[in-house]
């Protein structure tokens, strides 16, 4: 396969998946991170992330950003991935500090970098249709390498829980401004949006590295600088990263999407993605619909029908059974 000069990937996986913590719990009770899961018994979602990627960018430039604390699971999920691309994060400090840590770490290995950012906790029905447009958004991207681009989902329904992109103005082919963010609205406004042509926020983002780090530059300077300080420091003593483990104890959460993209509209662009099945399983209703459009397993014995049930109740002693926990 070949694959784009300078073509990066970042895929997300330090979150704590909170929201179905009651539903991934293993067998000692500890809950896993869902990105560690699988559903159905299949390959993790953080596995199926970086075959996702490894269709637009090449096994070494695909860098995965982890917890410090999740090394009992990440160890086993990435042993085959090159050590350099795996970027330990000391604390939780936030999404925008998850995105700054890699994307400083790929800027001193490729200052060209185009780089795509996604979550790991995922899933996606259709991959093809995923792909293609992961592929189109890294060509408009070194075309247009001053602007940062994000993929928005055609919605297959309202859901309240999700975050919206209203498209703006349309900017040559497929493209379009970004008019506004919708977080989690009610339902009637859901409705609404959809009718309006509102896209499902699938928080994945295709950007040159040095747009993503003037974002950083103008919304939090003085974390780009002290961040840019720590890896320095750290890189004569890579076995024990302390002046970055230092600079993160001071660090306050912030998240990418409402404290650095709000405000920064016009260097946004949005790539509509037809419906892929794309599904974030944020929460048991999102489980259960997704593992009701999975294909039927072909032994019966692989069946989950109270794992279905316990979801579509909202009864967490069925639900965990929908992800599989390792």
């Amino acid at each position: 396969m070949s694959y784009a000069p300078h073509t990066w990937a970042i895929v997300l996986a330090a979150g704590q998946g909170k929201r179905l913590s009651s539903l991934t719990a293993d067998e000692r009770g500890v809950a896993v991170p869902k990105q560690f899961c699988s559903l159905r018994g299949g390959s993790s979602l953080l596995r199926e992330t970086l075959c996702r990627v490894a269709a637009v960018a090449p096994r070494q430039r695909i860098c995965t950003v982890v917890a410090a604390e999740h090394r009992h699971w990440w160890q086993r999920e990435l042993g085959d991935m090159p050590r350099e691309n795996i970027i330990v994060q000391p604390a939780d400090r936030g999404t925008a500090h998850g995105i700054l840590l890699p994307l400083l770490h790929v800027e001193r290995r490729d200052p060209q970098a185009n780089i795509l950012l996604l979550p790991s906790d995922h899933h996606v029905h259709d991959e093809n249709t995923l792909a293609s447009a992961l592929r189109d958004a890294l060509h408009h991207v070194a075309a247009q390498p001053r602007r940062l681009l994000m993929l928005g989902i055609e919605p297959d329904e309202a859901d309240p829980e999700l975050g919206y992109i209203v498209p703006g103005k349309l900017l040559g082919k497929a493209l379009h401004s970004v008019a506004r963010f919708v977080e989690k609205p009610p339902l009637d406004a859901a409705q609404e949006l959809v009718q309006v042509g509102a896209l499902w926020n699938a928080f994945i983002i295709a950007a040159h590295g040095h747009a993503l780090l003037r974002l950083f530059a103008l919304q939090l300077p003085e974390n780009l600088a002290g961040m840019r300080r720590a890896l320095r420091c750290d890189r004569y003593s890579p076995e024990r990263p302390a002046a970055l483990g230092e600079f993160y104890l001071r660090l306050q959460n912030i998240d990418f999407s409402q404290h650095l993209l709000p405000g920064a509209e016009a260097l946004l662009r949005v790539l509509p993605v037809p419906a892929c099945g794309w599904s974030d399983l944020g929460t048991p209703q999102r489980l259960a619909m997704t593992l009701q459009r999975l294909p039927r397993a072909a032994d019966p014995e692989a069946e989950l029908p109270q794992a279905m049930a316990g979801v579509l109740n909202l009864a967490a002693q069925h639900a965990q059974r929908g992800l599989h926990v390792s």
